[in-house]
Formats: C-alpha cells, structure tokens, sequence
C-alpha cells in the first residue's frame, strides 16, 4: 500500500530544500557586484544608498544608487542618484567604475547644472591613478586633457581653481617623465636622443620645477656633440634665470673646463672655407726632388710606368 505525504509536509520539504539554492543564487549575486533585484520605491532605496554612504560602506552604495535608476529611471531622483553613485564609487577607489558613471551623466545630463560636478569627477579618477616616472603616464595624460576640459567649459566653477592647480602638478610630473628618459638616453651616451628630451622640457614645460636640470643637462649633451657654442647658450639662459642653484654652478664649471672661443667674422666677399691651399706655390721643372713631366710614351725621357712613384693615389 503507497502512502502519500500530506501537501503541507510537500511543501514545507520543497521550502527547505530551495533554501540552499537560494542562499548559494544571492552568494553568487555578491559576488558579481550585483545586487537581487527586489522592487522597492525610490524614497526608500535611495535613503537607503545615502546611509550606506554615511556609514563608509561606499560599494554597497554605489550599487544601491545604481539600484535607484535602474527601477526608477525616469524619477528625478534617477538623475541624483547617477551623481552619488560616480562619487561612492570614487570614495571606493573604484577610479574605472566613478569614471564611467560620470561620464554616463554628463552624455546624459549634458546641460545640468552638476554636470561641472561630473567632469571634476572624471578628472580626479584620472588624477588619483597617476604612477611614478618610472611608468607609462598614458593615465597622466588622461588627467590632464580632463582637467583642461573642466577648466576650458567651467572657468569661473568652484572647481576651476582646484583644477588649474592641479593641471601645474601634472605638468611638472610630464616634465619629469621626460627628464627621466632624457637621463636615460645619457648615461648610454646617445646625446642627441637626449638633448631632443631636455629641449622639449624647455619648449614645453618652461614652468616646471625641472627646467634649471633641463638646461644644465643641455650645456652637458651640446658639448658631447662637439656644439659648444649651443652649450653656451644653455647656460648662459642658466645662468640668467637660476643664477643660485647648484644646476648653474655645474654648468659654468663645465664651460671654464670647456672654454668657447667664437670664431672672427668673415670679411665681406670672404668664403668661409677657402678654396684651394693659400701656401701652395708652383713648383719650376728641374728643382731637385722632382721627377720631370711626362711628354709622352714616344719621349726618350724617363718614363713615370716603369718606377714606384710616391703620391699617395700611384700603384
């Protein structure tokens, strides 16, 4: 005889048996980032998100107000919520993920009055991975063109000020980037390959920290390459400009151990290299020491075929 359990005790044994399911279906949502998506009302989830952001749990945040323009995206409080989410997640250090929320509001909300919030945004997640010298500064770059763009769309911003500041700082870190490799290429003594590092710091950087070095290091690689007068030049420039740093002390003690003498100035009509040999003076036939000329195969004389001449182009 087959016994039938009750259906209360079915569907408690289901119950029990799709809990471990469900507990091992929300670890895998964790571990994705992604939060289950259970309706709620906009007041609610985002007061939620802001307490999160209160308690420091910035990724939980961040995911939350993403939560909030993903069910509500056409509630005002979808566009504040694309805001906060870019600043939690840049409170995380999540630079990638804040970079791309910002972006996404301003390609959204190109017009709103935050969107100068957005682009400062953008500019300190670009800003907060910059490397050392000894690295790419490919992100280096990145932060400056987004500071640049803040201050070029939003001059009078609250936040022009600190980006002009910053925009000095990322330039003196581009400038060292350059001195690094400049030092490089001379330690290997390929001078011109460095001089071209130095000139550039000069040609572009000329307000950062770097440019005293910069022309010091010029006056070196100009008298490697047998340019004194260039060499000069820098530091004399140097000199000029720096007068009491260590950088011109070293320059002018490489020009007293290299000194330049410049050469006279032509005089009008005068070629600046001669032709011919000024001191060369013709030479009569029958002077001692010099074989007679050759008037032909048919002349008794000596003839130049039959000897071991002495000029440096005979056979």
């Amino acid at each position: 005889m087959r016994i039938h359990p009750s259906r209360p005790l079915a569907l408690a044994l289901i119950a029990v048996l799709a809990l471990p399911v469900a507990g091992c279906a929300n670890r895998a949502a964790s571990r994705k980032g992604d939060l289950p998506y259970v309706a709620r009302d906009v007041g609610t989830l985002y007061s939620l998100a802001k307490k999160r952001l209160d308690q420091g749990r910035y990724k939980e945040a961040a995911a939350l107000f993403d939560e909030v323009e993903r069910q509500h995206p056409y509630s005002i409080w979808a566009r504040r919520a694309q805001l906060m989410s870019a600043f939690s997640y840049y409170m995380d250090a999540s630079y990638t993920e804040s970079i791309q929320s910002a972006q996404r509001f301003i390609s959204v909300h190109p017009g709103n009055r935050d969107a100068t919030y957005a682009y400062y945004l953008v500019a300190l997640g670009y800003y907060e991975q910059i490397a050392d010298v000894t690295r790419d500064q490919k992100i280096t770059q990145q932060a400056l063109d987004a500071l640049g763009e803040l201050v070029r769309r939003y001059p009078n911003s609250k936040y022009a000020a600190d980006a002009r500041l910053k925009i000095d700082l990322v330039r003196d870190h581009l400038a060292g980037k350059e001195m690094e490799i400049g030092r490089f290429y001379e330690t290997r003594g390929q001078w011109l390959a460095a001089t071209m590092r130095f000139r550039r710091v000069i040609d572009e950087y000329q307000t950062t920290t770097h440019i005293p070095e910069a022309l010091m290091r010029l006056t070196e690689t100009y008298l490697a390459l047998g340019v004194p007068e260039e060499a000069q030049k820098a530091a004399a420039v140097l000199g000029s400009n720096y007068p009491g740093t260590d950088w011109y002390r070293r320059a002018y003690k490489l020009m007293q151990d290299h000194p330049y003498t410049p050469a006279a100035p032509l005089k009008p009509g005068e070629l600046p290299i001669p032709i011919g040999f000024k001191d060369a003076q013709p030479v009569a036939p029958g002077t001692p020491g010099v074989a007679p000329k050759d008037e032909g195969r048919g002349s008794t004389g000596a003839s130049n075929t039959s000897g071991a001449g002495t000029g440096p182009f005979q056979k």
